[in-house]
Parts: C-alpha cells; sequence; structure tokens
C-alpha cells in the first residue's frame, strides 16, 4: 500500500474505491479480510475452503461495489457475500444446488421450535471461562460444527462476531424474530451438548417431562 493515507472512515474509503483508488479498497481488504476468513473458518472447519471463500468474496466486492448503496452498514454487506458464498460451497459438498442466500436459510417450522433440554447440569466451570482455555476450544469448535448449518450461522454471527440480531437477520434474509429463535436454539443445544463434557455429574437432574 506504499506510502497511501490510512483512513478509518469506511464511507470516504468505499467513496475513493469507486472511484478507482485502489489504495482504498486495499484498506477496505485489509481491514476486514481476518474477520472474512474468521467466519469461513468457523462455518466451513477447512483451510483451504475459508480462503477460497475470502478470496471469492472480495472479488464479489470489487464486481459489485458500485451497487452498494449504503442501505446497511459495509460490514454486514460484506458478510452476507461472504456467508453465501460459504453455504455454496456447504451445498456442493452435499451435492445440492447452488440456491439464493434467502433459499438457504429460510425459516423451517419443525426445526425452529425451542428444544427441551434433556440433560441438565450445573457447570464445574464458568462457560465464559472455559472459552478462553486454548485446551477447551478444540472442543468448543467441534460442538459448533456439529449445530445444524442454520444455527450455527445464527450463532456465529450474532454471538461470535458480536453482530446485532438486525444485522443477523439482514445478512441471513430472515426476519429478526427468526433470528432469536434460532440464536436461542443453537444457545441451548450448544449448551447441552458441552453439559455432557464440562457439566458437575453430581447436580444433573432428569428432563422434565413436557407431554
Amino acid at each position: 500500500m506504499g506510502n497511501a493515507k490510512i483512513i478509518d472512515n469506511d464511507e470516504e474509503l468505499i467513496r475513493r474505491a469507486k472511484a478507482g483508488d485502489i489504495d482504498a479498497f486495499e484498506q477496505l481488504t485489509e481491514k476486514y479480510e481476518s474477520k472474512i476468513y474468521s467466519l469461513a473458518m468457523r462455518i466451513l472447519q477447512n483451510i483451504y475452503d475459508a480462503e477460497d471463500v475470502t478470496q471469492q468474496t472480495f472479488l464479489n466486492v470489487i464486481e459489485n461495489l458500485k451497487n452498494f448503496r449504503g442501505d446497511s452498514t459495509f460490514y454486514t454487506w460484506i458478510m452476507r457475500i461472504a456467508t453465501y458464498a460459504a453455504l455454496k460451497i456447504i451445498r456442493k459438498r452435499k451435492g445440492l444446488d447452488t440456491v439464493s442466500l434467502e433459499q438457504a436459510t429460510e425459516p423451517n417450522k419443525e426445526n425452529d421450535e425451542i428444544p427441551h433440554p434433556e440433560y441438565i447440569a450445573d457447570w464445574k466451570e464458568n462457560p465464559s471461562d472455559l472459552v478462553n482455555k486454548k485446551e477447551t476450544m478444540q472442543i468448543i469448535e467441534q460442538a459448533l460444527a456439529e449445530l445444524d448449518e442454520n444455527y450455527r450461522l445464527v450463532f456465529l454471527l450474532r454471538d461470535v462476531e458480536g453482530l446485532s440480531v438486525k444485522e443477523t437477520a439482514e445478512i441471513l434474509g430472515i426476519s429478526e424474530a427468526n433470528v432469536k429463535v434460532r440464536l436461542l436454539r443453537s444457545r441451548l443445544q450448544l449448551r447441552e451438548r458441552l453439559t455432557h463434557l464440562f457439566g458437575d455429574p453430581k447436580t444433573a437432574v432428569k428432563p422434565h417431562n413436557h407431554n
């Protein structure tokens, strides 16, 4: 990037990039590249696929930046592009046809019901402390990978990337209400799976009969 002036304002960078300023586009790339790669890696669990998604995301940004009108933040827009690129790879792995992001993440009434936990126990340690321990991160990542992709995406965007409910809904093309339901479901499923590993058996209780 040479001696280019560093600009922290996305609007200014986008304005300059649209005008053909290569340095401005490189600054946008450097600002968001690691975030895109991190999200893609968490979704796909494969270094090469994550690299492909990151590269494809910025190629798509180059091709479509002129159409970005600022209706959402640039971060939301670029994360939407990355999420769709990752979902295309997932569908390809499964031998499925490529569909729009909205079709791939559309609500399913049966699957979007809030589940009742089957295993309840107090954790031996605080969950936030466990997340910060390197030796448990692999276990947590595996638990995330086992979640249904629709719920994993909501959890990653909302709880890991720190996006708002509104931003998550915009990225996935679903309602804010659906984001909240999926987020609750993902948290419950994730907690239950990890409870089997980190829960204290002495405090375990039998699930209630909800019939």
